[in-house]
């Protein structure tokens, strides 16, 4: 299973990318794969401030409906367009194209309370 090295990761199963106060924001590989097939994602809080922890958007796959939860706290400056119209893509690059939102972060000290790779491979038995 891929778990990028370069990433952070929540408890929910996010992964973030950061450079410099802005985070990518998507899901990881094990998420979607205990998800199955996504046939939508769901952001309607695009320019919003949100704290740490709050739903974000949601994402639905032929079964199931799950919340999409803020691993940092800041402003939604950026959704995905692309997976309006092509959501399964977060099933095959969930680490890439696959992204959902960008983040401008509002506090950093709340990067020290994401996941290493390593720690998310203890959390999920990898």
């Amino acid at each position: 299973m891929s778990i990028p090295a370069n990433l952070k990761y929540t408890k929910d199963h996010e992964w973030v990318s950061l450079e410099g106060d802005i985070a990518t924001v998507g899901i990881t590989h094990f998420a979607q794969k205990e998800l199955g097939d996504i046939v939508y994602v769901e952001v309607e809080t695009l320019d919003q401030t949100l704290e740490k922890d709050e739903v974000f958007g949601t994402v639905e796959a032929v079964k199931t409906v799950s919340d999409l939860f803020l691993p940092l706290s800041g402003e939604i400056i950026a959704f995905n367009d692309a997976l309006e119209s092509t959501p399964e893509v977060v099933n095959s690059d969930p680490y890439g194209a696959g992204w959902m939102i960008k983040i401008k972060v509002a506090n950093m000290d709340e990067v020290d309370s994401l996941l290493s790779d390593e720690s998310y491979k203890e959390l999920i038995g990898a």
